[in-house]
């Protein structure tokens, strides 16, 4: 264990999530141990739990913090060419569930019913959704249509990723341009179905 070290809460929380970022990236969410955390992070249990009542409180503050700095990294630039944001966007995320696929396949699989879980991928997803969508520049219909379009590409996305990184049956290149051309084909579409702008 290592020496004990007085720590202001934020500070306290800020070492907590790393260490049990590491946790839940290194193992399964069910081998993954408070006990451990707490004796890597060189504080006792009880004050873990007075920061997170129970892991999934843990593991849903990690997730939360991990999708917010993904979202961070991956804001788009309305000076470059779109696409090629949303691919550089897509290699980040694939970067990550690379190096965490037990905290990605854990709150897909294993807590894919926590309400909490589920609030911060909803979010995620929704942040992603807006953002294309207005680099996407369209208008009225076309924009409704596009929103819907984006909204279903974004769990198709997920859900590849998923099965990606649970039975790697399919290579990472093969998995970026099955999303990438999945959404151009969409975004074709759209254009070719929305009315012509007044």
């Amino acid at each position: 264990m290592p020496p004990r070290r007085r720590l202001d809460p934020a500070q306290r929380r800020a070492q907590l999530l790393d260490v049990a970022a590491e946790e839940f990236a290194a193992k399964p969410y069910d081998d993954v141990q408070m006990e451990r955390i707490a004796a890597r992070a060189g504080i006792s249990r009880a004050l873990l739990y007075r920061h997170f009542p129970g892991k999934r409180d843990l593991f849903a503050a990690v997730y939360r913090q991990a999708a917010d700095r993904l979202l961070a990294r991956t804001e788009l630039d309305p000076a470059a060419p779109v696409v090629e944001q949303i691919a550089a966007g897509l290699e980040a995320h694939l970067d990550y569930f690379l190096a965490n696929r037990n905290t990605i396949l854990a709150a897909n699989r294993v807590l894919a019913g926590d309400p909490v879980i589920q609030a911060v991928i909803t979010d995620e997803l929704a942040v992603l959704r807006q953002r294309l969508v207005d680099a996407f520049g369209l208008t009225s219909h076309a924009r409704e249509l596009a929103s819907a379009a984006v909204a279903g590409w974004l769990l198709f996305v997920r859900v590849l990723c998923v099965e990606w990184l649970a039975s790697e049956s399919f290579s990472r290149t093969e998995l970026r341009e099955v999303c990438l051309r999945t959404l151009l084909g969409a975004l074709d579409a759209v254009t070719d179905l929305a009315p012509p702008q007044p």
